[in-house]
């Protein structure tokens, strides 16, 4: 009797800390996988300051004319919405994607600045972002997809001698390393990364540890759960949504950059990205960058190493 009373107890121990822990992965899926308002991500503003040193960009941006694009999601089940900024007779186009939680308006000066050097830009809400349609945030692995789909949009919209450029930053610079990985048409001829991670179960240990102060145990097995819910509802486990496995097969040039002060995609992640691609590539470590600050940190010094970069390759 008292043996299978022990039995008892010890399985009822582990029925209950199992629903805990399930439900703890839930939330953490809700947390860092449903649209929604995030803490720990800055509000996304409209509001352009004078004492932004990207002041011009951004104010060129929202005064420029642009033209509404639409298209479905890769698995037909989201409308999707972008910006298109033409650039007269140009035959270059820059398809540039947003972090996680922005949104196209985000990447405002670097339409500034990929227009100046002579592209069309092409600014697309990523799926469940800005105006597309969406349940569940892919960190760059389900929206790849996307993006071929609108690198194809560009040269049904602007020709065969189209040549295309895909750049991105934070969740969109995985997102573009993710994309190099497919395949796609000719007329991708470069990409620019910009503080992106290596693979999203990674980024999300990372942020697990940084910002809940979250000790080995119990990151695991909550990552694992979480992993396995997103598997079920998005379709893909964490691990597998990998920017190092991708660049594996990219041929195409790439130019890395990622700030030397960056905690929230540590800036150790640049170094295992940029040695996995296979293609002609060059990494700039930025001085005293913060997160996605590389542009407002040194805008001179970082409009430079792109125009250089492309210059050689498009």
């Amino acid at each position: 009797m008292k043996h299978k009373k022990f039995w008892l107890w010890i399985v009822s121990i582990i029925a209950i800390v199992s629903v805990i822990c399930v439900g703890a992965g839930f939330y953490f899926f809700n947390v860092a996988c449903v649209p929604s308002h995030k803490s720990f991500v800055s509000a996304n503003s409209d509001v352009v300051k004078k004492t932004d040193p990207l002041y011009k960009q951004k104010k060129w941006y929202y005064a420029v004319n642009k033209e509404k694009w639409y298209m479905s999601s890769a698995d037909g089940k989201y409308k999707l919405d972008a910006n298109y900024i033409p650039n007269k007779g140009s035959n270059k186009t820059a398809v540039l994607l947003h972090g996680y939680m922005n949104n196209k308006n985000t990447m405002a000066p670097y339409a500034a600045l990929y227009h100046k050097l002579g592209y069309n830009v092409l600014l697309p809400d990523a799926r469940a972002h800005g105006e597309s349609q969406g349940k569940y945030i892919g960190y760059g692995w389900i929206e790849k997809s996307d993006v071929v789909n609108w690198i194809k949009k560009v040269v049904k919209n602007n020709g065969n001698n189209s040549k295309i450029v895909v750049s991105g930053v934070s969740m969109g610079g995985a997102t573009t390393m993710m994309t190099s990985g497919e395949k796609l048409p000719n007329q991708v001829k470069a990409f620019v990364e910009d503080c992106g991670y290596t693979n999203v179960k990674d980024e999300i240990e990372h942020e697990a540890q940084d910002l809940y102060n979250m000790p080995t145990v119990p990151r695991f097995p909550l990552v694992e759960i979480l992993s396995g819910i997103n598997r079920v509802k998005v379709g893909y486990f964490l691990a597998d949504g990998s920017s190092v496995n991708q660049l594996k097969k990219n041929k195409r040039p790439i130019l890395f950059i990622h700030g030397n002060k960056d905690t929230f995609v540590p800036t150790k992640m640049v170094y295992e990205n940029y040695q996995a691609s296979k293609g002609p590539k060059e990494l700039w470590v930025v001085p005293n960058a913060k997160h996605a600050k590389s542009y407002a940190t040194h805008p001179i010094q970082y409009e430079k190493h792109v125009a250089r970069f492309l210059h050689k390759y498009v």
